[in-house]
């Protein structure tokens, strides 16, 4: 399994499942952050936390612990 917290810069993938909370899953979905929605790191902070990610045409600042609730395809 791939998880978003572990995708490089500049790279995309597609969301499969959403592995969080439910308050958290509820979150990320009213910003886009859902299953076959593609997502891209944009950037990281010089300590790696928080992630810069753009789903569409938002971009959306996520902590490392949330990324890691984020599953990926392939």
């Amino acid at each position: 399994m791939r998880w978003l917290a572990d995708l490089p810069e500049d790279t995309t993938a597609r969301i499969r499942a959403l592995k969080a909370p439910p308050s958290l899953r509820r979150r990320l979905m009213a910003l886009g952050v859902r299953p076959g929605a593609e997502v891209r790191v944009v950037r990281r902070a010089p300590l790696g936390d928080p992630m810069e990610i753009a789903v569409g045409d938002t971009l959306i600042a996520i902590r490392h612990a949330e990324a890691a609730g984020v599953e990926l395809e392939g």
